[in-house]
């Protein structure tokens, strides 16, 4: 079996919703990062890369007609490169890095590209499912023989509740790990550890040319005394724990990994950051739906007989804040290894490019710091968990 290495990795800002890509087309924002690893890496896209894969969760209105394939062409590289949009909900974006590597393992491709986009201002979330665009959990977006299977369909917030029920969190505990994240997102931007992976991307707005450079969503001054004030978004008062500051941003942006396999990487004089050691995928109930990430870490572990101390650094997706902190708490890390330059609370959760976002931040913290291997790990809607292994090379 060959090895799978990241090239390079790279995406754009997350601009918040209504922000600075609201005139921005999801197209136009998808094909941002696959021109920029070409100029990166000096290639041409066309005679290169053989096929993209694109993770999307709201692939309806501007977002279908497989944004996966029309990226690719958008971005300059004309017919010949193929593409596909895939929807595993929050790990689409992980699980297109991970096929992608699992391709090119088998000896099938060369040279891919991973990645995905979510523009959740102009394709609201759910929009695909419901016309009440905000809830997945109308009994009307499934079939009445569902009910026969499960018991009630939640949404992903009130599973998120029952998490931090499950497990004792106070409000105030996730509070403080919600403001941390943003406090660690600011000091990783004015450190530049994010001036490798974030490429500025110029667009129109309101007529007007503009270039964003940075995140939006990100509020490095939030403290848990502010964050105590806000009112809660899934239960009334004094029933829950869960509100906008200690759950993930809505954002719009994209993200991309270039992989390939180590002799086409030697071939054309790429240096590879790192390489996919383990991927794996689980399901698990889908009533609190979010628990996935902890079967999915000790699963991929056990897949290479690895241990959780053997992981230096960690990327849990911070879809809310109690689904990280039953992470910590099921598997023993440490959040000073976890989420260290801010999570989604801070820079947001752009859906179908999260994933290979995550990736993204780990390949380059692991150059950064010289550290040797990496854990990326995302919860997913209806009770799935994804999880990828990576190591410096």
């Amino acid at each position: 079996m060959k090895d799978a290495v990241i090239v390079d990795a790279v995406r754009t800002p997350f601009g918040k919703n209504g922000g600075s890509f609201r005139d921005t087309h999801p197209q136009d924002l998808a094909a941002e990062p696959l021109k920029a690893l070409a100029e990166r890496n000096a290639f041409d896209g066309a005679t290169t890369v053989e096929d993209v894969i694109y993770g999307c969760v709201t692939p309806t209105d501007e977002q279908g007609l497989n944004i996966g394939r029309l990226a690719p062409m958008i971005a300059g590289w004309g017919d010949h490169v193929p593409g596909v949009q895939l929807n595993r909900m929050c790990g689409s974006g992980q699980q297109a890095v991970n096929f992608a590597a699992s391709m090119i393992m088998s000896g099938q491709h060369n040279v891919l590209v991973g990645g995905g986009v979510e523009h959740m201002t102009r394709v609201p979330m759910g929009s695909d499912a419901s016309s009440d665009q905000n809830t997945y959990a109308s009994d009307s977006v499934v079939t009445d023989s569902y009910f026969e299977q499960f018991d009630e369909l939640t949404s992903q917030g009130e599973g998120a509740e029952r998490i931090a029920e499950e497990y004792g969190f106070t409000r105030s505990e996730l509070d403080e790990l919600a403001a941390d994240s943003q406090q660690r997102w600011g000091d990783a931007w004015d450190a530049g550890h994010y001036d490798e992976q974030v490429v500025p991307v110029e667009t129109e707005l309101e007529g007007e040319t503009v270039t964003l450079e940075q995140d939006e969503h990100p509020r490095p001054d939030t403290d848990a005394e502010g964050l105590a004030n806000l009112p809660l978004a899934f239960r009334e008062e004094g029933e829950g724990v869960l509100h906008a500051g200690n759950s993930s941003g809505i954002v719009d942006g994209a993200s991309a990994v270039l992989l390939a396999n180590e002799e086409t990487a030697a071939e054309r004089g790429w240096e590879p950051m790192a390489r996919i050691v383990a991927t794996e995928v689980v399901g698990v109930d889908p009533i609190t739906m979010l628990k996935g990430p902890i079967p999915a870490t000790e699963q991929v572990l056990e897949q290479v007989e690895m241990e959780i101390e053997d992981i230096d650094l960690f990327e849990v997706n911070e879809a809310f804040a109690s689904v990280v902190a039953a992470w910590l708490k099921e598997t023993g890390a440490s959040w000073e290894d976890t989420n260290v330059n801010g999570g989604a609370i801070a820079h947001g959760h752009p859906l179908g490019a999260t994933g290979s976002m995550l990736l993204t931040k780990l390949a380059h913290d692991l150059e950064r710091t010289g550290q040797d291997y990496g854990l990326v790990t995302m919860c997913i809607g209806f009770g799935q968990g994804i999880a990828t292994i990576i190591e410096r090379v």
